[in-house]
């Protein structure tokens, strides 16, 4: 338990020296802030000081009493408040103007560093904890970076110049107040230690929380088809108590510092007011004195206070940045090979050479598969789910390499290749059709910025989709909405089928990309399909057995390794594992 403890902390303090880290292209900026604050501080303190010696005035010269004195010191007080006013605004813009910078440059870090992170990152991670980091943790570093710079700058000025004129004042007193500090900071330490670990779970929890509100939205309609409403509530809730029981204990732990600091400080007050009467009835204090210590000691007291609060955004800021920097710090993907080799003129020949392959040590999912694919081949990739065929994409795509073995394009390895050059070399159609917001022309020009508008109405018609795109609204300039549900799946189907031909790759890649048509859909995307491979070497994933009769080469898989290939005729005479695949599929015809 202590290990563990200590090793949270470590962390927490290595996050913070990170937090620290990232905000040195604004140092000169802090630094002025704080120094404004100082300032604010400082001019601030004074005043108690010279509300004392106008009551000493007062007492003094009555009942003659000497207001052209007093209406000076008047004068000095409010030049002092307005100068305070003056500097705590400006320290506050710039804090503000700061962490609104901040935020935008940890957002783009995010970005970035999404870019980067291999395809086996966003197996293992819910888009909603990353949503979160992006809203909820970068908030909450950017509110601490406005807000609490400034109040812990003004607490610390407050609290040295209060106790250098408390002392000049009377030591004895000052000594009274001195003594509950420590007392109060060790019992408020104790307290914030505790709290640290609720803090951290807290904005761990609120990521799931996000990522369940965003699948909900998402699933409504599965989640209304399956009557599912009830269960899904039932766990949105378990996930949302559980955030409110674990915010509550760290709050309440947080909160906590505040009434124990008043406890202390306030026993220290009493005892001052007691011995200060004592003090100016003796004549070792005059009464302008203890009326400005009584003032000292409130102003002693609030920093202290003030301190205090600000722990429990400290420790949400702790708690964020670890879990931002924590994230970036994620491996990456390996570099690219260097010198990278390039590919001047691809013929399209793609070989793998017993390729084996594992997500998870000890368990193959790819096992010594080797297959040689000539130039302008169609091959398709068949077999139950689970057997490895969206691997081999995976594997052909370098989002992941090879446990062993390798994969050539034109006798080229991959691995010897820059990624992005290999990825550029396939055109994809997936089975999950993804459109974003804008309008079809942006869509359509996605994979080819320089496309032509008479270019994509080419490749629109040779997808079968021009018609369907000219009896919109606004023909190639409608929008599509966010969840693109103003046009039919089958027709999102043949636009993506169209931005690949806009593309123009030279390979192409079809990933189950027929599974959730009707027939007749199914009829003009294979007649797409047809037109957008010919001349390519194409890799096809299907369940459909149909779709895939005139492949060049067929591959069987099972169990992540290839049991069968050929074409549909020789694997049907075989009457091995395809044909009853096959078979099973076409009984009833």
């Amino acid at each position: 338990m202590r290990k563990n403890t200590q090793k949270k902390k470590g962390q927490a303090w290595k996050a913070f020296k990170q937090f620290l880290s990232s905000i040195k292209k604004y140092r000169g900026w802090v630094i002025l802030a704080i120094v404004l604050a100082v300032g604010s501080a400082t001019l601030s303190i004074f005043i108690p000081k010279i509300l004392g010696d106008m009551t000493n005035i007062a007492v003094n010269t009555y009942p003659e009493i000497d207001f052209d004195a007093i209406l000076q010191l008047v004068g000095l007080v409010a030049g002092l408040l307005v100068g305070a006013a003056t500097l705590n605004y400006a320290q506050a813009y710039i804090l503000t103007i700061i962490a609104a910078k901040y935020t935008r440059d940890m957002r783009e870090k995010i970005i970035d560093k999404i870019s980067r992170l291999p395809i086996s990152y966003f197996d293992r991670h819910q888009y909603g904890d990353t949503l979160s980091l992006m809203t909820n943790d970068v908030d909450v570093i950017a509110t601490s970076l406005s807000q609490e710079i400034t109040d812990i700058s003004l607490s610390l000025s407050t609290l040295i110049g209060t106790m250098v004129i408390m002392l000049s004042i009377s030591v004895p007193l000052s000594l009274v107040a001195f003594v509950v500090i420590p007392l109060s900071v060790v019992v408020v330490g104790r307290i914030m230690n505790h709290a640290q670990k609720y803090f951290l779970e807290r904005q761990n929890t609120l990521g799931i929380l996000n990522n369940s509100i965003e699948e909900d939205y998402a699933g409504q309609l599965i989640i209304k088809a399956n009557s599912h409403e009830r269960a899904s509530f039932s766990d949105f809730n378990q996930t949302n108590q559980k955030l409110t029981n674990i915010t509550r204990k760290a709050q309440f732990l947080s909160q906590l510092s505040m009434p124990v600091t008043h406890i202390f400080t306030n026993l220290g007050y009493v005892t001052i007011t007691v011995l200060g009467g004592v003090f100016t009835i003796n004549g070792q204090l005059t009464i302008g004195a203890l009326q400005a210590f009584i003032q000292y000691v409130s102003r002693f007291n609030r920093p202290i206070t003030e301190i205090a609060a600000t722990t429990a955004t400290i420790q949400g800021l702790l708690a964020s940045s670890e879990r931002i920097f924590n994230f970036l710090n994620e491996p990456e993907e390996a570099p690219d090979y260097s010198p990278a080799q390039e590919i001047d003129k691809v013929k399209g020949a793609v070989e793998f050479h017993h390729v084996d392959f594992s997500y998870l040590p000890d368990k193959p999912v790819i096992r010594d598969f080797s297959v040689k694919v000539t130039p302008g081949m169609k091959v398709a990739i068949v077999g139950p789910t689970g057997a490895g065929k969206t691997t081999l994409i995976n594997l052909l795509m370098r989002f992941y390499d090879p446990t062993s073995g390798y994969i050539t394009i034109d006798g080229v390895p991959t691995t010897e290749m820059k990624r992005s050059d290999v990825r550029k070399l396939f055109g994809m159609v997936l089975q999950d059709t993804w459109l974003f917001s804008g309008t079809v022309e942006d869509n359509l020009r996605y994979g080819n910025q320089q496309a032509s508008l008479e270019e994509i109405k080419r490749a629109a018609r040779m997808s079968n989709v021009h018609h369907v795109i000219e009896a919109l609204p606004r023909t190639y300039h409608s929008m599509i909405s966010e969840d693109s549900d103003n046009i039919s799946a089958g027709e999102k189907q043949l636009i993506t089928i169209a931005r690949a031909m806009v593309a123009n790759p030279p390979m192409m890649i079809l990933d189950e990309a027929t599974s959730n048509v009707d027939t007749r859909t199914e009829q003009l995307i294979q007649d797409s399909f047809e037109k957008l491979t010919h001349g390519r070497t194409s890799f096809v994933i299907a369940h459909r057995l149909s779709t895939i009769r005139n492949s060049d080469l067929i591959l069987v898989m099972r169990d992540g390794a290839v049991v069968e290939q050929g074409t549909h005729t020789q694997l049907l005479k075989a009457e091995g594992f395809y044909a009853e695949l096959y078979n099973s599929q076409f009984v009833e015809e």
